[in-house]
């Protein structure tokens, strides 16, 4: 049953949204900043944060969680080698959202997602 599991679905079906959403979080683990709509930013924030968790403990296991979800060799490297000890004695909060000014073609509501 799938009572209150409250999904954002973007104006996609589910394969277009989770590669739209693995290669946000690939972008903002390999440049650690990414301006995107409102939406996709929140939405991508605990997927990576939940990579970044999996990174503080170098193992196989791990190395396999994360590349499941991100398909790019460098990223998860990056994520295991760099990001995982840089933030080892940080409980969560690993990213940082900011809104900015509207989209002038549309007026989507932008936001600059970084790591902390």
């Amino acid at each position: 049953m799938r009572h209150r599991k409250i999904n954002k679905k973007l104006g996609r079906t589910k394969a277009p949204r989770q590669a739209t959403l693995q290669n946000l979080a690939t972008s903002l683990l390999l440049y650690e900043k990414v301006v995107t709509t409102e939406a996709k930013a929140k939405i991508v924030r605990p997927m990576v944060e939940k990579l970044i968790t999996r990174g503080k403990v170098k193992s196989i296991h791990n190395k396999q969680q994360i590349a499941k979800v991100l398909h790019d060799k460098k990223a998860v490297q990056k994520v295991l080698d760099v990001l995982g000890p840089k933030y080892k004695e940080r409980k969560g909060g690993y990213i940082r959202i900011i809104k900015m000014t509207q989209r002038q073609g549309d007026g989507a509501k932008m936001a600059q997602i970084e790591l902390v």
